[in-house]
């Protein structure tokens, strides 16, 4: 991904990265709202970017929490860093094997059983069939899917899809760990292993990234935190400090729209007239 940021200590390592889409029409996406969408964020008619001068630094035993806005750029980012996106610009360098699990399901084939899936996953991965089969119990025994391990992928739940797509992103000794709001899905009881099962590839010098909406698994199962805000980089630091602002942020964004949707509205029946809205005749007092 670009050139080597000659940085030997770096697990991941990112300087000014930047990734352009083009704007394309849908039906949902007029020509006057595509036009007032790339004006809005400051670029030529057709083209945004999603990420711009985007640059930080990850060691081994580091788990940074990637959080902001929704269309703030975190899920392209790990896209980017699993190498499914390539940058328009900026060098992006990560060193190691990279496990990631940035979708539900992906990468499952619906056809095939669990158990199929974990040895085609292993295929994927480049481990051949004996080293999967000595993956493949702890594999099963994580994801404590019962007896759906041999059923079809298609007729698993969501929740079932995570346990065994986290279970399989975790057993296979990754050097950089990529996780976009997997953990949201699932009991407490399987959350709380899948906790456990972060931290101790912190401790095991393994690199990780997450995104989250959960502020509780920012302050406290990572040691740093980026706010990324319409696809540039906020701040980036303690977690608790990083979480502060963010929050900060949000309840100043919720203030906006709300004095903006008052502004439009009005707050006295006045405001109906204003709308074109019919006004609604005034009732004699009954006697």
């Amino acid at each position: 991904m670009g050139e080597s940021t000659s940085d030997p200590h770096a697990a991941i390592a990112v300087h000014s990265l930047g990734v352009r889409y083009n704007l394309r029409l849908t039906r949902k996406n007029t020509f006057r709202q595509t036009i007032a969408n790339a004006l809005h964020r400051g670029e030529k008619a057709g083209q945004f970017w999603a990420l711009r001068d985007v640059s930080f630094r990850l060691v081994h035993g580091e788990s940074l929490a990637v959080i902001g806005p929704n269309g703030a750029g975190k899920s392209t980012l790990l896209q980017v860093l699993a190498g499914i996106i390539t940058p328009s610009e900026g060098i992006v360098d990560v060193r190691g094997y990279v496990s990631s699990l940035l979708q539900l399901g992906a990468g499952f084939d619906e056809e095939l059983t669990g158990r199929e899936n974990i040895l085609l996953a292993g295929a994927f991965i480049g481990f051949d069939r004996k080293e999967m089969n000595e993956r493949i119990d702890p594999i099963i025994e994580f994801a404590d899917i019962g007896q759906f391990i041999d059923a079809p992928i298609k007729t698993y739940s969501s929740g079932m899809r995570a346990r065994l797509g986290f279970s399989i992103a975790t057993s296979v000794d990754p050097d950089v760990l990529l996780l976009d709001e997997v953990l949201a899905t699932g009991d407490q009881v399987f959350r709380a292993k899948s906790q456990a099962r972060v931290l101790d590839l912190a401790r095991k010098a393994k690199a990780i990234v997450l995104v989250t909406h959960d502020m509780n698994w920012v302050t406290e199962f990572c040691n740093r935190a980026m706010l990324l805000e319409a696809g540039h980089v906020v701040a980036e630091g303690n977690p608790a400090d990083i979480v502060r602002l963010h929050q900060d942020h949000s309840i100043a964004e919720r203030e906006r729209k709300a004095a903006a949707a008052a502004g439009l509205l009005g707050t006295d029946t006045g405001a109906a007239t204003g709308l074109g809205l019919p006004r609604m005749p005034t009732m004699p007092n009954q006697r």
